[in-house]
């Protein structure tokens, strides 16, 4: 079995849990056994069985792979559609509809829907984005799999430590993770919060904010930037008071998942995904106010020392294993 992992977007343009995703799928696999390497776009006497794709794949290019006898493994995150009210999703399913069955062929074909029908499968992160492929994108629910994210061993085995008093954010400094909200409510609240992280691009007008807001209140928000040692990482989530990630939206979070490994009580974004991950195991703030934050922060910070951490995730061997099963099926079908 030889696997092509792809993906559309680089990680030189984009870093962050997509990028772990991938780099940790593919090292877990070839772990497995699994002769797994990515996509050389310039080789073309690169070979394969099967790509699994990260991203929605353009149906052209889908179209030419299953031609030259590959099958076609899709794995998009939807982080937009996941954490739409119920309203905007009944409209936009209106939408594709009126689309596809209405509007010049070109036009719906520029939203790459059809990639969900012609892929042989599609991987999904939790029961809610499977449910979304099927209902909103077409795809056929015999051909969807629900494969969570994994963690490193390094998370899972790292010892226990006292909890001190600093809660703990690890994401990327963009609007859609409500970093600079996320701050300004732990400095209404007066809760000890560590940022870390690091945005896109420095000169981000939102990150600059951020590093504004940060450098006038050092007592309670403490940012040095992002982490990359795997280890001190684990150690930093084991010693929190708790990790909090309040995103706008979301798909399955890797950072909410490492902590979780290092029994770290959370408290997450009041969306679908996390519900469908943690259920009645953390605490979830409704997306408001920076007031309306606070109040929730403050409770969440009196409350971590007697909350029962979540449960353990998947290790990315046991990720692996899963998807080394859903290749057997789709190649032999």
């Amino acid at each position: 079995m030889k696997i092509i992992l792809d993906c559309h977007v680089p990680a030189l343009l984009a870093h962050g849990g997509a990028q772990i995703q991938i780099e940790q799928t593919q090292r877990a696999l070839s772990a497995l056994g699994v002769e797994a390497e990515f996509m050389r776009w310039w080789d073309a006497r690169q070979t394969g069985e099967l790509i699994h794709f990260f991203g929605r794949m353009p149906a052209d290019q889908l179209r030419f792979a299953q031609k030259k006898g590959l099958k076609v493994v899709m794995a998009e995150l939807l982080t937009a559609s996941g954490s739409q009210t119920t309203a905007q999703r009944l409209a936009r399913r209106a939408f594709r509809w009126a689309a596809e069955n209405f509007a010049p062929r070109s036009f719906a074909a520029a939203f790459q829907w059809e990639s969900y029908r012609l892929a042989d499968a599609c991987i999904a992160n939790t029961p809610w984005e499977a449910h979304l492929m099927a209902t909103k994108f077409g795809a056929a629910p015999a051909k969807i799999f629900v494969v969570p994210n994994g963690v490193e061993e390094v998370f899972l085995q790292s010892p226990r430590t006292s909890r001190g008093e600093w809660l703990v954010c690890a994401a990327t400094i963009t609007e859609r993770k409500r970093i600079l909200e996320l701050a300004q409510a732990a400095v209404a609240a007066q809760t000890p919060l560590w940022i870390i992280g690091q945005p896109y691009a420095d000169h981000d007008p939102y990150a600059q904010k951020f590093f504004t807001f940060a450098k006038q209140n050092q007592k309670l928000i403490r940012y040095e930037g992002g982490i990359s040692e795997r280890a001190e990482l684990a150690k930093i989530y084991r010693a929190g008071r708790g990790f909090v990630l309040l995103s706008a939206m979301e798909t399955r979070s890797l950072s909410a998942e490492e902590a979780a490994a290092c029994d770290c009580p959370l408290l997450l974004s009041d969306l679908p995904w996390a519900h469908s991950v943690f259920g009645a195991q953390a605490t979830y703030c409704p997306l408001g106010s920076v007031a309306v934050t606070a109040a929730v922060l403050r409770k969440f910070y009196e409350a971590a020392p007697t909350l029962l951490p979540p449960p353990p995730p998947a290790t990315w061997h046991a990720v692996a294993a899963q998807l080394k099963s859903i290749y057997e099926k789709v190649l032999t079908a």
